[in-house]
């Protein structure tokens, strides 16, 4: 008998059976639809909070680049960050999950990918992700009546709403492991990219700005219990953290750090849009060739 193909056979057995008890959504057990959704007692076992990072000391650092990616929502593979645009059963957008983590005050959330400004609580962003738009009727009876509060019906609240989303800004660091030897990669930061708020019903603009930026560490647990859709087998979703971790989307780098102040890729190619892709290939093939690179004598 091979032992190594009975040992192999028993490690699959348990990783896959594990997979199934962590996705079960009690959608066969379940007594009433209230129930879909939340593990029963008997698939409890499954671990509550995400696999730990492992300490890396600087000095096992031989190598590690940060680069800024921009993870498109229009392309396929990237669907599953997207959709539901509404709350579906358990399941929520990742714009969701960041969104009500942000209001909960459960992330470590700044303004801009360098982490410099730490935003004290959801009202100091609110603006950002909503406006009040008062209807000109609203002035009317304000006129004719003076002093008294606007009834309903008067104010529109508008807010950036999950299919307002155009993508995602992650900031991450490629690094060569000597201890492992091995090239890895640690996702440190994201930010949805949306419309300005105010500029949400105007098609003519198409500018989109960072709406706020996750460390994303803090983010973690938040991930792990949120699960996405997988299209392959709807038995096993995975969680956020484990498809962002593994890097399970397509993305395009658009600034890695540089000597000129981090400058975007298209600070030094204007107007060419060819090229500027090119550029973001060239940079991928140079960061994966390092650890090739660090073989060859």
């Amino acid at each position: 008998m091979n032992w190594k193909k009975v040992l192999l056979v028993v490690a699959l057995t348990f990783v896959v059976g594990s997979e199934l008890v962590s996705a079960q959504v009690n959608i066969l057990t379940a007594k009433k639809p209230e129930e879909i959704g939340t593990p029963s007692k008997e698939d409890s076992i499954s671990p509550s909070k995400p696999i730990p990072y492992g300490y890396v000391s600087d000095r096992d650092i031989l190598w590690k680049r940060e680069v800024w990616e921009f993870v498109d929502l229009d392309e396929r593979v990237n669907f599953p960050l997207y959709y539901p645009t509404e709350e579906l059963s358990a399941r929520k957008s990742l714009f969701m999950v960041l969104k009500e983590g942000l209001m909960a005050d459960k992330l470590d959330v700044y303004r801009d990918s360098y982490f410099s400004e730490k935003v004290e609580g959801y009202d100091q962003i609110e603006y950002v992700l909503s406006r009040m738009d008062t209807l000109p009727a609203a002035y009317n009876f304000m006129n004719a009546n003076p002093g008294e509060p606007l009834p309903e019906g008067y104010v529109n609240k508008i807010e950036i709403l999950p299919q307002d989303i155009q993508g995602y800004k992650i900031r991450g660091v490629w690094y060569f492991d000597k201890r492992q030897g091995e090239l890895k990669y640690r996702l440190i930061g994201i930010a949805p990219v949306s419309k300005s708020v105010y500029d949400l019903k105007n098609d003519e603009i198409t500018d989109y700005i960072d709406l706020f930026w996750v460390w994303y560490p803090s983010a973690r647990e938040l991930m792990y219990e949120a699960k996405a859709f997988n299209e392959r087998n709807s038995a096993t979703p995975i969680s956020f953290d484990h498809l962002l971790n593994s890097r399970r989307f397509s993305a395009t780098i658009y600034k890695v750090e540089n000597v000129y102040g981090d400058r975007d890729i298209d600070d030094y190619i204007q107007d060419n849009a060819l090229f500027q892709l090119l550029e973001s290939d060239r940079i991928k093939e140079q960061i994966r060739d390092m650890e090739q690179d660090m073989w060859t004598y």
